[in-house]
């Protein structure tokens, strides 16, 4: 299940979406998410589907690898859909059993929320996917860089981003080591209540918190010892520039978006 999460982690491929500017892909993603709560109807994640698809083919990434994302999240998956389920009143009654009454409406709201929840985690999935922590830094601090008028630490916020992002393979990995070093010594985290596995789990957190200090520090020491101070003046080595095949992604994705928003006005389904 931890090596399960795909955010955060890179795939190494020669595709169209990987020669992509990164800040494309990045507002690419952005607008794709707000697309997801453009529409209400099951035309409109019909749409959002099949372009997902599209792109996970042109990006050369398998797909059971992006679809593996999904796992850890499917308790709040569930979770989600449960409450929209029963909390979601309508006019045609399904069930009604004491408290709980479960209508057809919300189950079309359940079906409806676990769909956005699963386009809009396997969509940003793919983001990092097919992007570098460093392409990624460069994007956010492009896109932002507005904001420096406003006094607002641009470079450091990217950095920050991107380094967390960095930090959740190297620590999804640490804690494996971790829990295999625990079940080595005897340790069990699938059997006995919940409140012994919640104790069994101690074991883990602790020396993980005590690792993640430990690289930040690490970290810090490194970034000191090279002089860095910031983005004030600093030069990129690879510089970004809009390409011809940038351009054309800007004007598929705004496409996108036109179709998203007419269907739902268009179609009746």
């Amino acid at each position: 299940m931890i090596r399960d999460i795909t955010i955060g982690q890179y795939y190494a491929a020669e595709s169209v979406i990987h020669r992509l500017d990164p800040r494309v892909k990045v507002a690419g993603t952005f607008l794709y998410i707000i697309s997801l709560f453009c529409f209400s109807r099951f035309s409109g994640y019909i749409i959002a589907a099949l372009f997902f698809c599209i792109m996970v083919k042109l990006s050369k990434v398998p797909f059971r690898f992006i679809v593996r994302g999904i796992k850890p999240i499917l308790f709040m998956l569930v979770f989600t859909a449960a409450l929209n389920l029963l909390w979601t009143s309508g006019e045609t009654v399904l069930v009604r059993y004491g408290f709980i009454t479960i209508t057809l409406e919300g189950i079309e709201k359940m079906v409806f929320m676990a769909l956005r929840l699963v386009f809009l985690i396997i969509g940003s999935s793919l983001m990092t996917l097919a992007t570098t922590p460093n392409q990624l830094t460069d994007a956010i601090e492009s896109l932002l860089k507005p904001l420096v008028y406003i006094k607002v630490p641009v470079h450091e916020v990217a950095m920050m981003m991107s380094i967390a992002l960095r930090f959740i393979p190297i620590l999804i990995e640490e804690t494996d080591k971790i829990m295999k070093a625990q079940l080595a010594r005897g340790a069990d985290f699938e059997s006995g209540s919940i409140i012994h596995r919640i104790k069994s789990i101690v074991p883990i957190i602790i020396p993980l918190f005590v690792s993640a200090a430990r690289r930040a520090s690490d970290l810090a020491l490194a970034m000191d010892a090279r002089c860095y101070h910031g983005g004030a003046g600093r030069t990129k080595m690879k510089p970004l520039e809009y390409k011809r095949q940038d351009i054309t992604a800007y004007i598929i994705i705004f496409c996108y978006m036109a179709v998203i928003i007419i269907s739902g006005r268009v179609l009746p389904f």
